[in-house]
Formats: C-alpha cells, sequence, structure tokens
C-alpha cells in the first residue's frame, strides 16, 4: 500500500493504524476466548502452543499468495531471530505459569513494549515529542495494571522470574527486529513466513514439555484451540504488516494496551465478568495514551517505509541511524 504519499517508496506517519486496529481487534477477541480450551478441557497449554504454531500456516500461506518467499541471508536472519524470540518466549511462558505466580509473571512480561521503546529510540534513533513520550508512559502503565489484575496466588522457586525476564525480553526483541526487517527491505509476507517456520521447529520441544503427544482430550478441545488460536495467529500478521509501516516505539505501546481492553469489554459482554478497579483504570490510560500516541502519528509529516518499496525508504530511514547497509513480536 502506498497510502497518500508523495512517492511510491514512502507511507503516511499514521498508515499503521489500521493494521494496528485489526491486530487490537484480533488480539482482544482472542484474548476473551483463548481460556476456553483449557478451562473447559483441561488442554494442556504446551498442546495449544502446537496447536497455534500449525495455526500460523493459514496467514502464512494468504500473506504469501502470489508473492515470492524470500529465501535470502538477510530476511532469513532477521525472520528466524523475530519466530524464535516470540515461539521461544511462548515456550518460557508456558513452563514459568507450571511453577510459579500469574500474578507476578505477567506484569513482568507486560513490560515487553518498553524493551522495544528503548531499543526504537536508542539503535533506530525514533523521535518521540512529548505526546508521544506521555502516550508511552500511560500505555506501559495501563498494560502492568491490566496484568496485576489477573493471576492466582501460588508461588514457587525464584526461576519462574527468571523465565518471566527472559519472555519480556524476547517478546521486546521480536517486535523492535519486526521494524528492523521493515528497515532492511524484508517485506510483511517474507517475515511471517519465516515466523512461522520457527515455530513449526519448535513444536517438538513443546511435546518434550508434556512428556508425549496427549491424544486422551475430546475433539472439541483441539478444535475449540484452533479456532481461537487462529485470532492469534492472524493477529500477529497485522503485528508484522503495523511494525512495517510505523515507530515501533508507538505501535508496540498502543497495541498492546488497547487489546487487553477490547478483551474485558467481551468479557463484560459474554461471560458477565466485572472489570476491576485495575482494570477500569487501565482501560482509561491504555484509550488516553493510545490517543496521544495516535494524534502525534496523524500530525507528524514523518515519511515511513513501504513494505512493497523498502529499497528507497530504506537507505534514508536506516543508514542515517544504524550504519547498517539498507536493502519489521506475543505470545
Amino acid at each position: 500500500m502506498t497510502g497518500s504519499a508523495a512517492s511510491p517508496s514512502v507511507l503516511r506517519a499514521n498508515s499503521w493504524v489500521p493494521y494496528a486496529g485489526l491486530l487490537v481487534l484480533f488480539w482482544g477477541v482472542w484474548g476473551a476466548f483463548s481460556a476456553l480450551p483449557t478451562k473447559l478441557y483441561a488442554y494442556p497449554d504446551p498442546m495449544v502452543y502446537v496447536v497455534w504454531s500449525l495455526t500460523m500456516l493459514i496467514p502464512a500461506w494468504v500473506s504469501l499468495r502470489g508473492k515470492k518467499f524470500d529465501r535470502g541471508r538477510t530476511a532469513a536472519g532477521y525472520g528466524l531471530l523475530i519466530g524464535l524470540t516470540g515461539a521461544g518466549g511462548q515456550l518460557l511462558l508456558f513452563k514459568a505459569l507450571t511453577i510459579g505466580p500469574a500474578y507476578v509473571i505477567f506484569p513482568i512480561v507486560a513490560l515487553s513494549p518498553a524493551i522495544t521503546v528503548l531499543m526504537a529510540f536508542g539503535l533506530l534513533r525514533e523521535r518521540l515529542g512529548a505526546l508521544s513520550w506521555i502516550g508511552v508512559v500511560l500505555a506501559l502503565v495501563a498494560i502492568v495494571l491490566f496484568s496485576v489484575s489477573t493471576g492466582d496466588s501460588s508461588d514457587s522457586g525464584w526461576l519462574y522470574l527468571l523465565l518471566s525476564v527472559l519472555v519480556c525480553v524476547a517478546w521486546g526483541v521480536q517486535a523492535f527486529y519486526m521494524r528492523k526487517a521493515a528497515l532492511a527491505g524484508v517485506d510483511d509476507a517474507t517475515t511471517f513466513g519465516w515466523m512461522t517456520i520457527s515455530g513449526l521447529v519448535l513444536i517438538p520441544v513443546a511435546v518434550l514439555m508434556m512428556g508425549g503427544l496427549p491424544l486422551g482430550f475430546p475433539w472439541q478441545a483441539p478444535a475449540l484451540t484452533a479456532g481461537t488460536q487462529l485470532l492469534n495467529a492472524v493477529g500477529a500478521l497485522f503485528l508484522v504488516m503495523a511494525m512495517s509501516r510505523g515507530k515501533a516505539s508507538i505501535v508496540a505501546p498502543v497495541t498492546n494496551a488497547l487489546a487487553p481492553v477490547l478483551t474485558i469489554v467481551l468479557s463484560l459482554l459474554v461471560f458477565g465478568a466485572t472489570p476491576t478497579a485495575f482494570q477500569v483504570a487501565g482501560i482509561v490510560l491504555a484509550l488516553v495514551g493510545s490517543t496521544l500516541m495516535v494524534y502525534r502519528a496523524e500530525k507528524s509529516s514523518e515519511a515511513v517505509p513501504s513494505a512493497e518499496a523498502p529499497s528507497a525508504g530504506a537507505a534514508s530511514t536506516e543508514a542515517p541511524s544504524t550504519g547498517a547497509p539498507s536493502t519489521g513480536a506475543a505470545t
């Protein structure tokens, strides 16, 4: 897409917004229903990972249809790094949740956008105005408020703390390199294709975590898992597309703050859940913070690289900040 930019090699500064909106929609709905297979059928979390990695094949096929899959060193390097940090973080999260309290783990993991923001600011030299910085801070606070309002009260050792920090770093790094890949000229479809491959590669690890492939569950368990995780997989594709078109320091906090808002609203409507004071405060901060960041992007005249014509945009955006030759993740 070229949006309304003057040149086909650039996009408007707010061209990431539609894709971020779709991401919030898919991840928000997924968040509301993702726990059903485990609650209804006690379906193991590692098995949920296996099903999720298989559902990634569907949006990968759609995105790559009619396009060339880049097997070059740059594309493969970025793609595998993005995929393995995302999928690896997912597996570490499953392990952490089996030995530690969710009310401690999720607030730590929820800070992953802060890693992305710091890396984008320090390594990509992404400049944020005062309104954007206020929006980023409000969004990060909102993410933590959403996270501390969930979880159980069990506790076990200290290993889960290390695993939680590793997941936080992995997902923050993933989002940063999604943006980096786009600046290096790797198109969305190729990045997502390598992410899919990475997720499939780690299936044996998930099976080992379970001590084998569990087959004693009714068909409804994998079917329901596939339906919910397909929303997750499609959302991941929209994350790649949003990251390739917008600043990582804005896209990551916006999407991570707004998706829980939709999840809470759907949980309230469908399951009759009542939001806690933390969640209400998180909703307000997420909406205010995201509005400030989107407003700042709307007013900005800065052009960002086009995924369809990356080379020209990459040359003007990447080289001054990193000195590298120019040619974009959840859970």
